[in-house]
């Protein structure tokens, strides 16, 4: 563990409550994907296979099981609860998130650390959370007009990958033999995938304008 490991697992986790203080207090989820949600609930329940089986630490266990937690109930919450899930946009969030699924998969069979069922089902979950977010970048494009809370949480979220770059870089240059491509690509990935949100992000911030992105 270091401070950039765990400010980026602070920063994810804060994207989380965000989410859910949205959804709890405004019992809205105006501007979020499902598509992306769903994503993120399998990103988590192939990459913690190993969560009653493999201890590692009262910290690791904790928060594989806020994240796993969360992430379904989400999903729950948008699907089912009946106030929340009348706010969802479904016309608008119409981006073929499976089709993403399929191809992650296929990647991670044939490109793995070691071929066994965990391995390949936590590499699939890197591959799949790279892209996961890209369902959400489209309908925000699509809406135009972010709420504040929307906003943070994908800000959050990119935040949160970007400084496990850090991480890996700190731990790269102070541990011997710390190679993982696999994961340093997929992340790097991920964090690119923000990029532009993040300029705009940046430009509303500066400006004290409310965000939005060109369609």
């Amino acid at each position: 563990m270091n401070i950039f490991r765990l400010a980026g697992d602070m920063t994810h986790l804060a994207s989380v409550l965000v989410l859910l203080l949205k959804i709890h207090t405004i019992k809205s989820c105006a501007g979020i994907s499902l598509k992306t949600q769903e994503l993120y609930a399998l990103v988590f329940v192939a990459r913690y296979l190993d969560i009653f089986t493999d201890f590692i630490s009262l910290y690791n266990t904790t928060m594989k099981l806020i994240f796993l937690g969360s992430s379904l109930s989400i999903v729950w919450y948008m699907r089912r609860h009946k106030i929340v899930r009348r706010s969802y946009d479904k016309d608008q969030d119409t981006f073929r998130h499976f089709y993403l699924v399929l191809p992650c998969l296929l990647l991670a069979l044939v490109i793995n650390e070691r071929f066994t069922f965990k391995e390949v089902m936590w590499t699939f979950s890197l591959y799949l959370e790279a892209v996961a977010i890209l369902p959400q970048l489209v309908l925000l494009q699509r809406t135009r007009n972010i709420d504040n809370l929307t906003g943070q949480y994908v800000f959050l979220l990119g935040g949160y990958r970007a400084l496990y770059i850090l991480n890996w870089i700190y731990r790269f240059f102070t541990e011997p033999h710390y190679v993982h491509w696999i994961t340093w690509i997929a992340g790097l990935i991920q964090t690119l995938l923000y990029a532009d949100f993040f300029y705009y992000y940046f430009q509303s911030w500066k400006n004290n304008e409310r965000l939005h992105l060109p369609a």
